[in-house]
């Protein structure tokens, strides 16, 4: 159980679309915007895993084409993101004013590849007790989302605090556009695993 949870640290702490696009929300649009944001990124998460558990993740994705569509639309998404991440910095009020929420953190999970991925490792492997699936696969649910909603709130609170820090616009303008270019980063090196 201890490997188990040892290893949904280390994978949930990487930088990832979530936890990369939960700091940048805190930075750009503040800590109850990112609550909506996180709380639509745990949900994602848990049916993702449900996904995953339910063999349906694997149906789907056993199939190249949807494969190569949802990690399309993965970068095509976050592209999005960093573009409104980026851009939060210039004041520029309408896009404040529709700042990522609930339903932004849902859909990044549905198309994130890393979700899938990562959920698929967890509940396919470090089997703690297998004379019963039901309860070893309950108790992943519950460890998994011990550790993630805190790591979660940790990266969005780095965000804010950087936003709280009444840092000169040019500097947080510069750090929301760090934020956006680590999110294209990520777009970048999806992209590049399609095609290799």
């Amino acid at each position: 159980m201890f490997t188990f949870a040892l290893a949904v640290f280390l994978l949930i702490i990487t930088p990832g679309p979530g936890v990369l696009s939960t700091a940048g929300v805190g930075s750009a649009f503040g800590w109850r915007q990112g609550l909506f944001y996180v709380g639509g990124l745990c949900a994602g998460t848990n049916l993702v895993s449900l996904a995953v558990i339910s063999g349906l993740a694997a149906l789907i994705l056993a199939e190249p084409v949807i494969r190569a569509v949802l990690l399309l639309a993965s970068a095509g998404y976050l592209g999005y993101l960093a573009l409104r991440i980026a851009l939060a910095g210039a004041k520029i009020a309408f896009i404040q004013a529709s700042a990522p929420g609930f339903g932004a953190g849902l859909m990044l999970q549905f198309i994130n590849p890393k979700a899938y991925a990562v959920n698929t490792t967890f509940f396919s492997s470090f089997a703690f007790y297998p004379q019963n699936f039901a309860v070893e696969t309950g108790l992943k649910l519950v460890i998994m989302n011990l550790i993630w909603i805190p790591l979660h709130l940790a990266w969005l609170y780095v965000g804010v605090k950087i936003n709280r820090l009444d840092l000169p616009a040019r500097t947080q303008r510069s750090i929301n556009l760090a934020m956006a270019g680590c999110l294209l980063a990520v777009v970048v090196l999806s992209l590049w695993s399609l095609w290799n």
